[in-house]
């Protein structure tokens, strides 16, 4: 059995009936959360959020890219968001290793050399900074003054707001 497959098995014997008290794509917090795609960082616990109350949008190492931007600038002018955190983790993979590693690992294998950044990092406070000034010099948001950056330890819990 394939992972997929067990996970269509638990839906199906699952508790899960959608979201039918949610009438609409607008979160009601109108606040979207940019995070890291670790299987770790469970968002809704971490902030005790229920269905319908933000947007989560998540890549490896919860970094503002252009693809981030671009989602946060429908869930911002489509949907009503105003606001954006953006949480970044302790012990995260970008951290270790470099952007030129992993291209020249990927270049040897494929003979092609990934032409996007990948964004390594080695202080994820730095990290967090940059992602947060992203969002607040993206000229295609409209809506850039209240963007905030924390970072998650994944063994604690604690969240550290970054300045």
């Amino acid at each position: 059995m394939t992972a997929i497959d067990d996970l269509l098995e638990r839906h199906a014997s699952g508790v899960d009936h959608g979201a039918p008290e949610v009438p609409t794509p607008v979160p009601s917090l109108h606040l979207a959360v940019v995070t890291c795609m670790d299987a770790r960082i469970k968002v809704f616990d971490v902030f005790g959020l229920r269905h319908g109350e933000v947007h989560i949008l998540r890549n490896a190492g919860g970094i503002v890219t252009d693809d981030i931007i671009r989602s946060l600038a429908i869930s911002q002018r489509k949907l009503g968001t105003r606001e954006v955190i953006v949480m970044q983790h302790t012990s995260c993979g970008l951290s270790t290793f470099t952007d030129d590693e992993f291209k020249d690992e990927v270049e040897e294998e494929t003979r092609l050399r990934p032409p996007w950044a990948i964004e390594t990092f080695r202080e994820v406070k730095d990290s967090v900074r940059q992602s947060v000034e992203r969002v607040k010099r993206s000229p295609f948001l409209p809506h850039t003054d209240i963007v905030r950056g924390v970072i998650y330890d994944v063994r604690t819990a604690e969240l550290t707001e970054v300045f």
